[in-house]
This record gives C-alpha cells, sequence and structure tokens, in this order.
C-alpha cells in the first residue's frame, strides 16, 4: 500500500509558468537591480545585514515621503479623509523602521569594528530620504543642505521642499481659513527656517480640543499628527539606543558626535503647540 504525499504541494495546472514573452514578478519589481545592489567592501559576514538594513530602511523613507507629500496636497484640496488614510500608514512605517533596529541590534561592536573603516565617512545624517521627511514634517535647517551639495538634483529638490511649507504649515493655513485666530505674521513667517511655537497656535489648538465635535476633522488631524511624532520620536530613540550599544560614545562615520548628537534630535518638536496644550487642557 502506497502511502500519499502529504508533505507536497503539487504545481496546479493553471498556474503560468512561462515568462520568455511575459512579464514576471522579478521584472514588475526589477529585482535584478533590487538584489544586486548590495556590494560589500570587506569580507565580513556582518556586512551584508548592516548594508541590507540601511537600504530597506531608504526604501521605507522613500515611501514615508511619497505618503507625506500626498498628505500635504489631500490638505491643500480639503481632503482630510484621503490625508489621514496616508498619514496613518506614514505612522505605520515608523513603526516598521523602529522595528528594524532590533535586527541590526544583533551586530555586536565587535563584528561590527570588522568592517567600519570600509565606511569612510559615509553616514546616515547623509541620508536624502531621512533629510526630505524632516522638511516635509517642517523641522527645517538650511545648513543641513550642505551635506547634499555634491548632488545637484537631490540638492536642488531638498532645497525646493526647505522653502515649501511643511505639513504643519498647511495644517495652519487650515485652522485660520476655519475661522480660528491664528497671527498673520506667524502664517506669513520663512518657510525655509525652523518652526517655532507660536501663543494663536497654542490657543486655536486648544478652542479645537475644547469644541471637538464643532472642529472634529481638525480635532482629528491634531491626533493624527500627534501619532506621527510620537512614531518618528520612537524610532530616532530606537536608533540612537542602537547606535549606543554598539559603538558607545565613539564619534561617528560622518564626523559627528555620535550617540550625544543623536540625542539632540530628540528635543526637536513638529508640532510642540500640541503637545503644550495637554498641560493647559
Amino acid at each position: 500500500m502506497t502511502c500519499p504525499h502529504h508533505n507536497y504541494r503539487e504545481l496546479e495546472k493553471e498556474i503560468h509558468t512561462d515568462f520568455k514573452d511575459d512579464m514576471s514578478y522579478g521584472d514588475y519589481l526589477q529585482l535584478s537591480q533590487v538584489l544586486t545592489a548590495q556590494k560589500p567592501l570587506s569580507d565580513q559576514h556582518d556586512e551584508m545585514l548592516f548594508i541590507i538594513i540601511h537600504q530597506s530602511s531608504e526604501l521605507w523613507l522613500k515611501l514615508a515621503g511619497h505618503e507625506l507629500s500626498a498628505a500635504i496636497e489631500n490638505l491643500k484640496n480639503g481632503d482630510f479623509g484621503h490625508a489621514f488614510k496616508v498619514i496613518s500608514r506614514v505612522k505605520q512605517i515608523f513603526n516598521q523602521l523602529t522595528q528594524s533596529w532590533n535586527i541590526l541590534s544583533t551586530l555586536t561592536p565587535v563584528d561590527y569594528l570588522k568592517f567600519r573603516d570600509a565606511l569612510g565617512h559615509s553616514s546616515g545624517f547623509q541620508s536624502y530620504g531621512y533629510r526630505k521627511l524632516e522638511f516635509l514634517l517642517g523641522n527645517k535647517n538650511n545648513e543641513l543642505l550642505k551635506v547634499h551639495e555634491s548632488d545637484p538634483v537631490i540638492h536642488s529638490e531638498l532645497s525646493a521642499i526647505l522653502n515649501a511649507p511643511s505639513l504643519y504649515d498647511v495644517t495652519l493655513s487650515i485652522l485660520a481659513k476655519q475661522g480660528l485666530n491664528i497671527d498673520e505674521g506667524h502664517l506669513q513667517r520663512d518657510k525655509s527656517q525652523p518652526y517655532e511655537k507660536n501663543e494663536s497656535v497654542l490657543n486655536a489648538w486648544l478652542e479645537v480640543y475644547k469644541d471637538a465635535d464643532k472642529y472634529f476633522e481638525l480635532y482629528e488631524l491634531a491626533e493624527k499628527l500627534v501619532d506621527i511624532e510620537d512614531s518618528f520620536q520612537q524610532w530616532r530613540f530606537k536608533h540612537m539606543y542602537t547606535v549606543q550599544r554598539i559603538i558607545g560614545n565613539k564619534t561617528g562615520t560622518g564626523g559627528s558626535s555620535g550617540v550625544a548628537f543623536l540625542k539632540k534630535a530628540l528635543d526637536i518638536s513638529f508640532f510642540p503647540e500640541l503637545f503644550e496644550l495637554r498641560t493647559k487642557l
């Protein structure tokens, strides 16, 4: 008596197997380029982990930038529904990025030092995708463009984003259009400069939160923004802590003070009034 092969899945006849003249999964995703983009500069086993974590993070950053750009346009057009959808997606992207540090933390200090010198002065600080995200969220800093001067295309795009209204700038314009009292000088401020909290903005948000039924869309938008900052700060913290775990307080490959420099980012808020109002309520 022959035993049936339960531990076997037969190929169904309807499954397409001939891709000589048809687009395959690999063709669509251009996997021949993506999966050959890992070029270790040493013979150390763990360098592949280091490369793939950072390459995949850059893809998630690209998607987050794509979604935030869409959210800004949605809000300009009064499309709150779609804006809420993509902002929620950005929150989940940041959560995914935060989890990736858990994988990188399996890289021990001894193993990292075996290939660290091969990185030269390359550093995550030079990430175009990260810089774009910070500018879109409102953390403007003209000095940071210096890192990208060697690439005119990237420098030009980042310069445009630096000078354009951020997600929060667009949000404040909406508050004013809906009758909330925002200082005109604050609305017309130089958008390329770092955001400074403003008393009229705080008071406007307090009005929204004290009458959430009347301003429900603004109230929900505010909570979506808090979600983004919450998840982004968790990512920042996990980044800092992972770096501390692997290199301690060594200077960063890009020349920064390393962990000390990363800790300073934790003090930067994209939407300061949305956190201050919680004390005032």
